[in-house]
């Protein structure tokens, strides 16, 4: 199954280094080729057959852009499963092409908050008009998977069992690049739960740990939901209501909900336990860029590469434009690898609304992060 979109592409990106002037050689590795456009299926495809071999019948799960959910939606038919996906409110909203898709594969989707479970239910008494959160939606699909014991959850994001299956992207890139002996300076990729930016660097750590090679490792995360940035590392509940195994990681409290910005994927109020680790061990960075820079760049990227970006990748796009500048200022030759994990082609309103001059910054301020820790049980 896998043949359909792997290996996935590794292009130069001339046209945009032509376009900002810079000495610098930009790449990105192309996961929109798969069958649902990003590079969830790595982790679906896996998740679905083992699941069917064990005799489990409904996987239940979380999206917030839609491409997890499309991701697994797919595995499930091409496995006879059955798919049930809570979607966040925001999304679902914003985005309902990426729901007709999941029904095309045969998914039953819902938005989250849902009158359906205990927990959206909870959420709706207090907050009516809820967004809603990638916590929440976790929350209402483990919720469901609990009552039931031929059905199982599955999560696209976050636990080490996933940035595993993704590290097929950082493996063939390593590959790719050697065949046209370049070896990166500078890696960036955008950053949520983590999964596309450790399929992408984990590889290339490895490397780098070996003292093969010694590039810069950068995480990119909106500045509307800044874990890494602004969280603190401490053990947490992986979805709002509490009811998932506490993982250590950075977190802005599991009650946090984030703005509605069009980076779906991206709003998370945690960081996968890997990622979180190496951060504090300071083998990689992170920064935060705020939502109409990313989709400032999102657009040069399209108008020069040709390719719609999704909203998530347009912050390492972001980051990597401001890596070639500086480079440029420097005179510098660079080699930038990013991951450009998912097209575009269902976030046509996000960029309308771009266009529309309708998009606002969020930051999300320190203060507020103290108080959701509040909230968050202190393990020893």
């Amino acid at each position: 199954m896998y043949r359909v979109w792997r290996p996935s592409p590794l292009y130069r990106a001339h046209r945009l280094e032509k376009a900002l002037g810079t000495p610098a050689k930009i790449y990105y590795k192309y996961e929109g080729v798969s069958p649902a456009g990003s590079h969830k299926p790595n982790t679906a495809v896996p998740q679905a057959y083992y699941n069917a071999a064990e005799g489990v019948r409904r996987l239940t799960t979380e999206t917030g852009a839609g491409q997890w959910g499309s991701a697994l939606a797919f595995a499930c038919a091409q496995f006879d499963l059955e798919c049930e996906v809570w979607q966040v409110g925001a999304s679902y909203r914003h985005k309902p092409y990426r729901r007709s898709m999941m029904e095309v594969w045969g998914a039953t989707v819902h938005s989250s908050p849902s009158e359906m479970t205990e927990a959206g239910r909870s959420i709706l008494k207090d907050f009516p008009d809820s967004p809603g959160s990638l916590g929440i939606a976790i929350s209402e699909a483990v919720e469901m998977a609990a009552q039931a014991d031929d059905t199982k959850y599955a999560l696209g994001s976050v636990l080490n069992h996933v940035l595993l299956h993704q590290t097929v992207i950082g493996e063939e890139a390593l590959l790719q690049l050697a065949k046209v002996g370049d070896t990166p300076d500078v890696i960036v990729g955008c950053t949520g739960g983590g999964s596309n930016f450790g399929g992408l660097a984990f590889p290339f750590l490895r490397e780098k740990m070996a003292g093969n090679i010694n590039p810069t490792i950068r995480c990119v995360e909106p500045a509307a939901c800044p874990s890494l940035t602004k969280g603190e590392y401490r053990y947490d509940f992986g979805d709002t209501l509490g009811m998932t195994p506490l993982v250590k990681m950075h977190t802005l409290g599991h009650d946090f909900i984030p703005e509605a910005i069009h980076a779906g994927g991206l709003r998370y109020h945690g960081m996968s336990p890997l990622l979180s680790h190496i951060y504090e061990l300071g083998l990689v960075e992170a920064e935060a860029i705020a939502q109409l820079e990313c989709f400032e760049a999102g657009v040069q990227f399209a108008r020069t590469e040709g390719i719609v970006p999704a909203p998530e990748p347009t912050h390492a796009i972001a980051a990597a434009i401001r890596e070639a500048l500086a480079a440029k200022e420097a005179g510098e030759e660079r080699v930038i690898l990013t991951a450009m994990c998912g097209h575009g082609h269902f976030d046509m309103g996000a960029y309308d609304a771009y266009f529309a001059g309708e998009l606002e910054d969020f930051e999300y301020p320190e203060e507020k992060v103290r108080e959701a820790m509040a909230n968050v049980p202190v393990i020893a």
